[in-house]
Parts: structure tokens; C-alpha cells; sequence
């Protein structure tokens, strides 16, 4: 079982910035991939961006070139910086760690990231 814990989130002007942490305890050595997701009122959850244990990452289309994820393995902690945020960007945001699929993995509880205009 693997623990999440994610902070970071607040309330940013249009054109911000924040950076995201998740800390990963618990049985670490049983993930493969890890990721953010985001999941906006009336909207279903969405990937952000995911990056695998040897350091490939995916950022989806609405945020390439603007978010970028990270991890630090030794620090057990992955990271999501957030650059000119958009208002289309509030949401609350979800770390997921998983082997194979992350509807099998572990979740964490979620930070709240509002953008206003």
C-alpha cells in the first residue's frame, strides 16, 4: 500500500504559478508510474501528466508547454509546476501512484487549485 499526500494548491491570479508536491510513503518499491490528474466541477477526472520510474513523461495536450512533472526518487516525491495558469485550469488535483494501472494504484486526497481571471 502506498500513502499520498499532496500540497501545494491555493489561489493564484491569471498568468501565475504554483508547484504541486505529492510525498509517496508505504511500499514504494511497487511503483512503476506516477501522475496528476485534475478533476473540475461537473467535469470528469482528467490526466494532467504522468511520468514512469525511468523519467518518460506524457502532459496533455491543455497544458503542454506550460506544466511540467518531475520526480525526485530518492525523495520519494513527485512534483507538478504549473506556469501561466489559466482560469480553465481550477480544479482539484490528484496524485496517483500505480504499477500497471492506475485505477488499481493508490490516490492521494487531493489539492485545491483555483486560477482566477
Amino acid at each position: 500500500q502506498v500513502q499520498l499526500v499532496e500540497s501545494g494548491g491555493g489561489l493564484v491570479q491569471a498568468g501565475g504559478s504554483l508547484r504541486l508536491s505529492c510525498a509517496a510513503s508505504g511500499s514504494i518499491f511497487s511503483i512503476n508510474n506516477m501522475g496528476w490528474y485534475r478533476q473540475a466541477p461537473g467535469k470528469e477526472r482528467e490526466l494532467v501528466a504522468r511520468i514512469s520510474s525511468l523519467g518518460s513523461t506524457y502532459h496533455a495536450d491543455s497544458v503542454k508547454g506550460r506544466f511540467t512533472i518531475s520526480r525526485d526518487n530518492n525523495q520519494n516525491t513527485l512534483y507538478l509546476q504549473m506556469n501561466s495558469l489559466k482560469p480553465e485550469d481550477t480544479a482539484k488535483y490528484y496524485c496517483a501512484a500505480w504499477r500497471l494501472s492506475p485505477t488499481m494504484g493508490s490516490w492521494g486526497q487531493g489539492t485545491q487549485v483555483t486560477v482566477s481571471s
